[in-house]
C-alpha cells in the first residue's frame, strides 16, 4: 500500500509542502465564492488546563501580573504565560509532516535526523505559514449512521465515507479540507469525561486503514477529525497508527487532531450546506512538530 499511495517525488525531492500543492489559487477563489452570510464557525477546543484521562500534560496557564496587583493611581496592565504540548488528545493542533516517521523516514524520504534537539530541519509546520485557505467538507459520519456519537473503537469505512457524501449531497474532490465528525466532544461532554487509556493510548473512533486508497483517490489537502483520525485500537498494534502514517508520511496529507466539530455540525444540518470556505493560520513555530489551532469555517 505504501508504493501504491505515495506521494514522494510527485512535487519534486525537496518538497515540504506535500498534499498542500492540491489547493491553487483558482482552489482557493472558489472556495471564497462559498461564503454567502458571513457566518463563522469555529472548530476549536478550549485549551484544557485540567489533567484528565486523555489530557496528561494540560497547558500551563499561569499570569505573570493580574489586576488585582496594578496600582490605581496610573496607567497598569495585565500579562500572561502560557505553555502547550499541542500534541495528544486534548489540544486542537496540526501535526506538521515531520511528526511521523515509517522505517526511520519523514515524508519525501527525508531522513528522521533532520529532527535534532533543536528541532525540524524538514517538513516542520512552518511550511503551513502562508496559512491554508480551501474549500472545506465536513463528512458527518455519525449524523449519516443516525447517532449522536460512535462509541471508542468504532470502524469508519470507506463505504461509510461515500454513505455521508450521499446523505449531504457532497463530493470530496481535490485540494479540499476534508473533516470527519465521529461525535467525540459530544460523548465526552455526556460521559463527563473520558476513559482510561488502556494500550498507552486513549480508545476512539476513527477511519479504518481501508480508507487510505480513498483519500489517496480524492487527493485531498489536509485530513482533521474529532478524534486523532485513527481507530484505536487500529488493528495494526505491532506499527503504530496506520493513518498517521498513510497520512502524513505516505502522501504528506496534515492532519488536524481533537477538533471540535459540533458546531459546525449543527450548522451544515441547519443550512444543509456541508461544503464552506474554510481557513487556518497556524503559529510561525521555527521548525516545530504541530502547531495549536483555532480552524475556522465561513458559510
Amino acid at each position: 500500500m505504501f508504493e501504491k499511495l505515495s506521494n514522494w517525488g510527485r512535487w519534486g525531492k525537496e518538497d515540504q509542502r506535500g498534499a498542500l500543492n492540491f489547493i491553487t489559487d483558482a482552489k482557493r477563489a472558489s472556495a471564497a465564492a462559498l461564503v454567502k452570510t458571513g457566518e463563522v464557525i469555529s472548530m476549536s477546543l478550549p485549551l484544557a488546563t485540567i489533567t484528565a484521562n486523555d489530557n496528561p500534560q494540560p497547558v500551563t496557564h499561569l499570569m505573570i501580573q493580574a489586576g488585582t496587583d496594578t496600582p490605581r493611581q496610573a496607567m497598569a496592565g495585565v500579562a500572561d504565560y502560557f505553555s502547550i504540548s499541542p500534541h495528544g488528545f486534548a489540544t486542537t493542533h496540526l501535526d506538521a509532516l515531520c511528526h511521523v516517521f515509517w522505517q526511520g523516514k519523514m515524508y519525501n524520504g527525508f531522513d528522521a535526523a533532520e529532527v535534532g534537539s533543536h528541532g525540524a530541519k524538514k517538513c516542520s509546520i512552518e511550511v503551513t505559514t502562508p496559512g491554508v485557505v480551501s474549500r472545506g467538507v465536513l463528512l458527518d459520519i455519525a449524523k449519516a449512521k443516525g447517532v449522536d456519537w460512535f462509541e471508542p473503537g468504532h470502524h469508519i469505512l470507506p463505504e461509510d465515507l461515500e454513505a455521508a457524501e450521499k446523505d449531504h449531497g457532497v463530493r470530496v474532490e481535490e485540494g479540499d479540507v476534508l473533516l470527519i465528525r465521529t461525535g467525540r466532544p459530544k460523548r465526552r461532554a455526556a460521559k463527563r469525561g473520558w476513559e482510561p487509556p488502556t494500550r498507552g493510548l486513549i480508545d476512539m473512533a476513527g477511519l479504518d486503514v481501508t480508507c487510505l486508497p480513498w483519500i489517496h483517490e480524492r487527493r485531498i489537502a489536509v485530513l482533521g477529525c474529532d478524534g486523532t483520525s485513527d481507530v484505536i485500537p487500529t488493528g495494526y498494534d505491532d506499527i503504530g497508527l496506520p493513518i498517521h502514517i498513510g497520512t502524513l508520511v505516505v502522501m504528506g496529507i496534515h492532519l488536524i487532531d481533537n477538533a471540535d466539530l459540533e458546531a459546525l455540525s449543527a450548522q451544515c444540518a441547519r443550512t444543509g450546506r456541508y461544503a464552506f470556505q474554510f481557513v487556518m493560520a497556524p503559529l510561525l513555530l521555527r521548525r516545530g512538530t504541530a502547531s495549536p489551532l483555532n480552524p475556522l469555517a465561513l458559510f
